[in-house]
């Protein structure tokens, strides 16, 4: 099992397609998590937040159209890419698909092949690093790949919770989030922490980053919450 493999979560009512995902995305190198429905799939990823979901457009209930309506509504999955599997082909479930927020489709039968060349390249867009999985701001880059921060060729030492901050930030540099934004991004929705520890993390990420002047890259937003911004 790869360190950096991609997690998945394949929302879909019938077993056997799951199956068949499962497989060939792990024979890809590729994590997989499961859902029947649309409250199976909310579980699943306040367990455990997915890179990625390919997600069933008819399921009894609450219709993947739906629930991914609702997942572009919510800080912690609005940004999550979501590939719908189906077999509607019509311009306007295209459109109605595209309007709710979905990233690609995959029009059922499908080939494994052509499913991991669909996610693969949805996870290319979707994410800011490079084709080396470096993030660069400033003078900072960041290593996703070795999970490494380098200044000038050398690494900056700091604990995971700063780098997953870190990580966070410069993959969406500019943008203002609040405390309790941050802690649903970086800590994970199923963590039940105070605001006050963003703070506590913001300060040992600023303490760590001093030495190398680039502390004023993170950026206190007054009445709200903090920026990353690599301003010289």
């Amino acid at each position: 099992m790869s360190k950096n493999q991609p997690t998945v979560l394949v929302v879909d009512d019938e077993a056997a397609i799951r199956d068949m995902i499962r497989f060939a995305l792990e024979q890809a190198d590729m994590s997989v998590q499961s859902a029947a429905n649309a409250h199976e799939a909310l579980l699943s990823i306040t367990e455990k937040r997915p890179n990625i979901i390919l997600m069933d457009w008819m399921m009894p209930g609450v219709s993947g159209l739906e629930l991914t309506r609702r997942l572009r509504k919510e800080s912690y999955t609005e940004d999550i890419p979501i590939i719908m599997l189906t077999a509607k082909v019509t311009e306007d479930d295209k459109v109605a698909g595209l309007e709710a927020g979905t990233d690609d489709y995959v029009i059922k039968p499908f080939s494994p092949r052509e499913l991991i060349a669909r996610i693969r390249a949805v996870l290319r867009r979707s994410s800011p690093a490079d084709n080396r999985g470096r993030l660069v701001a400033g003078k900072l880059t960041l290593d996703t790949i070795s999970r490494r921060v380098l200044h000038d060729g050398t690494e900056i030492r700091m604990g995971p919770t700063e780098y997953r901050l870190l990580e966070f930030f410069m993959s969406h540099a500019g943008r203002a989030y609040s405390r309790s934004q941050l802690l649903d991004h970086v800590w994970g929705a199923n963590e039940y922490l105070e605001e006050r520890t963003v703070d506590v993390h913001i300060r040992r990420l600023r303490k760590v980053m001093e030495p190398i002047e680039t502390s004023h890259y993170l950026q206190t937003v007054r009445g709200h919450g903090y920026r990353f911004l690599a301003e010289e």
